[in-house]
C-alpha cells in the first residue's frame, strides 16, 4: 500500500536526520474522510543529492523534472507509487501556469514550504510517524467550515490556474469561496492558460463533482464564463416558456441538466461520460439565437441545429476530438443536433424503423436517450419522461443503440455482377443501403437482388 511505503520512507528519512511529511490533497481528503491513494512526501533536513540513495531500497525510483526533480517511487510490490521531493521555493519568472523558478530547500520551515500552496485546505501536512498535523495557515478550520481561502493573497495570482481550481474544488467539495479570495480571482487574467490545462480542470469539474452546477455558478460569478466559456454567457437571462420550463432561464435549466447528467450516468466509462456531460453543457446553446415570442408563447424553433456552431467553437477551444479511442467530438455534436428526437419520435404517431436506423448514423442512440432524460428531468415541476425508455428500448430491438446497421452489400458483390470499379459502385451501394435502412433488404441475397434491380432500371 502507498501509505505503508510512505511510512517506510519516513522512517528512513528520520534515521538519516531528516523528517518526511505527507502534504497536499491527501491530507485534506484524509480529514474529510475520503482517503486518497495519491501521496506526496516532502522531506525536510536532507540535501537533494541524498534522496536517490535514500529512496533506492524501496523500489523503482524515477526522477521527473530537471531543475527541480520529483522522485516517483514505485514499491517492489508494483502497487501505486508516491511522489517524493524537497520542500521548494517558487518565484514568478514569466507568464503562465509554468512560469516559475523552482528551487529545493531542505532548510525551509513547514510554514514557509506550505506558503506556496493555493488554498489553506491544501496547505496542511501530516507526520505519518508521529500522527501529528502541521497546519500553519489554519486550513483545518476552513475545512470544517467548508471554505476555500487563499494561503497567501500576495502571491495567489501568480498562478492563474488557481481560479479554475477554485471552481472545480468548490463543486467537488461543495465549499464556498472566501469573499476576499473571490475578489482576487476576478482580477486574475486567464489568457495565459493553455487549452489543455483549462480542459483538465473542466474535466475534473464535470466528472469528479456530484453537482457540477456549483462550479458553473461560481465560474459565472468570477467571470470565468465570460473569459473562457463565452458560448454559455448568452444562456443567462434567455427566457423559456414557463409551461415547459418553470425553473426559469436557459442558464438555470442548463445547470439542472448538467447535474442530472452527472447523477444518472455514473455507470459510463470516461469517454462516454465526458461526451454526455459536454452534451449537457452544450445542448441548448442554440436557444439564445432562436428564442422569440410567437403567438404569445416563448419559442426556440430549430435551436438544435443552431446549437451546432457554438458547440463546435467550444470543442475547438478545448481541442476535443477522440478520447480513449472514442470519437467524443462527433458524438457531442450529434447529441446537440438531435437531443429533442427521442421526445419527437415518441409523440409521432407512426415513426418507422428506418427513422431509427438513419438517426443511428448520426449519433449513439443510447447516449442520446441518456442526454434526453437529463434534459427532461433538468426542470422544476413534474414531467413525464417515459419517452426515453421507449426510445432506447426501440433502438435496442433494432440493434442500433450504438451504431447503424452494417451494410449487407459490399463492393465485391457488385464487381461479381460485372460492374466496373468507379463512382457508380458507390452510388449503387448507397441506393441499396437506403433500402436496407427502410427494412426492405434484410439479407445479403436481398441486397444482391436489390442491386440487380437498380442496375436493370438503368439499362
Amino acid at each position: 500500500m502507498s501509505l505503508d511505503l510512505a511510512n517506510a520512507i519516513a522512517e528512513a528519512a528520520r534515521a538519516a536526520g531528516g523528517r518526511a511529511l505527507i502534504v497536499g490533497g491527501w491530507v485534506r481528503d484524509r480529514l474529510r474522510g475520503y482517503p486518497s491513494k495519491d501521496i506526496d512526501l516532502e522531506i525536510f533536513g536532507l540535501a537533494q543529492e541524498r534522496l536517490p540513495g535514500l529512496l533506492a531500497p524501496f523500489g523503482r525510483v524515477e526522477a521527473v523534472g530537471h531543475s527541480f526533480p520529483v522522485y516517483k517511487v514505485v514499491g517492489k510490490d508494483g502497487n501505486d507509487g508516491i511522489d517524493v521531493a524537497l520542500p521548494r521555493r517558487e518565484s514568478k519568472a514569466g507568464r503562465g501556469h509554468k512560469g516559475f523558478d523552482v528551487v529545493g530547500d531542505p532548510t525551509m520551515t513547514v510554514a514557509d514550504a506550505a506558503r506556496r500552496r493555493d488554498f489553506t485546505v491544501n496547505a496542511m501536512a501530516w507526520d505519518p510517524l508521529e500522527d501529528v498535523y502541521e497546519d500553519p495557515f489554519d486550513g483545518r478550520a476552513d475545512l470544517g467550515q467548508g471554505v476555500l481561502r487563499a494561503v497567501d493573497p500576495a502571491t495567489f495570482g501568480d498562478d492563474s490556474l488557481r481560479v479554475l481550481r477554485a471552481v472545480q474544488f468548490s463543486a467537488r467539495f461543495e465549499f464556498s469561496l472566501d469573499a476576499a479570495t473571490a475578489t482576487l480571482c476576478r482580477g486574475i487574467p486567464l489568457d495565459d492558460l493553455p487549452a489543455e490545462r483549462v480542459w483538465s480542470e473542466m474535466e475534473k469539474l464535470l466528472l469528479a463533482a456530484e453537482r457540477p452546477s456549483v462550479g458553473f455558478a461560481l465560474a459565472l460569478d468570477l467571470g470565468v464564463v465570460d473569459r473562457l466559456l463565452p458560448e454559455l454567457k448568452p444562456l443567462v437571462g434567455c427566457p423559456q416558456e414557463p409551461e415547459w420550463h418553470p425553473e426559469g432561464d436557459v442558464w438555470t435549466h442548463t445547470l439542472l441538466v448538467i447535474d442530472q447528467a452527472r447523477r444518472l450516468n455514473a455507470d459510463l466509462d470516461r469517454p462516454r461520460l465526458i461526451t454526455v456531460m459536454l452534451g449537457a453543457v452544450c445542448h441548448d446553446l442554440g436557444k439564445p439565437a432562436t428564442t422569440a415570442l410567437i403567438e404569445g408563447r416563448i419559442r426556440s424553433l430549430n435551436h438544435e441545429e443552431a446549437g451546432v456552431a457554438p458547440t463546435i467553437a467550444l470543442l475547438d477551444r478545448f481541442n476535443i476530438h477522440t478520447i480513449d479511442g472514442f470519437d467524443a467530438r462527433s458524438q457531442v455534436i450529434g447529441l446537440v443536433a438531435h437531443h429533442l428526437k427521442p421526445g419527437m419520435f415518441y409523440q409521432a404517431p407512426h415513426v418507422g424503423d428506418g427513422a431509427f436506423r438513419r438517426l443511428a448514423q448520426k449519433v449513439d442512440m443510447e447516449l442520446l436517450a441518456r442526454l434526453a432524460r437529463a434534459d427532461c428531468l433538468g426542470r422544476s415541476g413534474e414531467f413525464d419522461c417515459a419517452a426515453m425508455d421507449w426510445f432506447v428500448t426501440r433502438a435496442r430491438a433494432l440493434g442500433v443503440e450504438h451504431r447503424p446497421p452494417a451494410p449487407l452489400l459490399m463492393g465485391r458483390h457488385l464487381l461479381a455482377l460485372g460492374l466496373s470499379p468507379g463512382p457508380r459502385v458507390g452510388e449503387v451501394l448507397k441506393a441499396v443501403y437506403e433500402q436496407q435502412l427502410d427494412g426492405e433488404v434484410r439479407s445479403v441475397e436481398d441486397a444482391i437482388g436489390a442491386a440487380k434491380r437498380v442496375l436493370a432500371s438503368e439499362a
